[in-house]
């Protein structure tokens, strides 16, 4: 089985939208654990809702390949995600494979191991909390290591203990 890191964002019915991605990914494997969710502003055009954003181990028979192109934009699609040329507009669903088993893999225009692990706080936090010890194959950190080199979540990260994710991992002290 191939295990695979996903990072979930919403902002359009994030409530609504975040659980049911989860509940959908099932259909293609066993979510092992998700993180708990992150309120975050949103980036570039900060006029909008802000983010909410977890991240779960999909573990599935699926290559990461099939994954993406099968799995996520269905989902994405069925949730109404609609793409444009504005990379910052609202969402009601963005799936990222973040980290594929231990693997360097080129999918598209996008680079597995995602490097927002490595830029963006709450990928980072979210990652952190599901699988502290798995080590990252580009840096040969730990995703604790990554998580702890960004600031303490400040107030544009915001834990969100009302929505829950099946299968909530426990979350540590680093980052709640």
């Amino acid at each position: 089985m191939n295990q695979a890191y996903l990072s979930l964002g919403s902002n359009i019915f994030p409530d609504h939208n975040l659980p049911t991605a989860v509940i959908m990914l099932e259909n293609y494997g066993s979510i092992t654990i998700a993180s708990s969710v992150w309120e975050t502003i949103a980036l570039g055009d900060i006029e909008q809702p802000n983010y909410l954003n977890a991240a779960v181990i999909l573990e599935t028979s699926l290559t990461a390949k099939s994954l993406h192109d099968n799995v996520i934009k269905h989902i994405e699609k069925s949730l109404g995600r609609e793409k444009n040329s504005n990379p910052f507009a609202p969402r009601t669903i963005d799936i990222d494979i973040m980290l594929f088993n231990d693997e360097i893999i080129t999918l598209g225009h996008r680079r597995i191991p995602d490097n927002e692990i490595l830029e963006r706080a709450f990928v980072a936090f979210c990652l952190a909390e599901i699988s502290p010890d798995y080590i990252h194959p580009d840096t040969n950190q730990t995703l604790e290591e990554i998580a702890q080199t960004f600031d303490h979540p400040s107030k544009s990260m915001k834990l969100r203990h009302d929505i829950k994710l099946i299968k909530q991992g426990k979350p540590t002290n680093n980052y709640v």
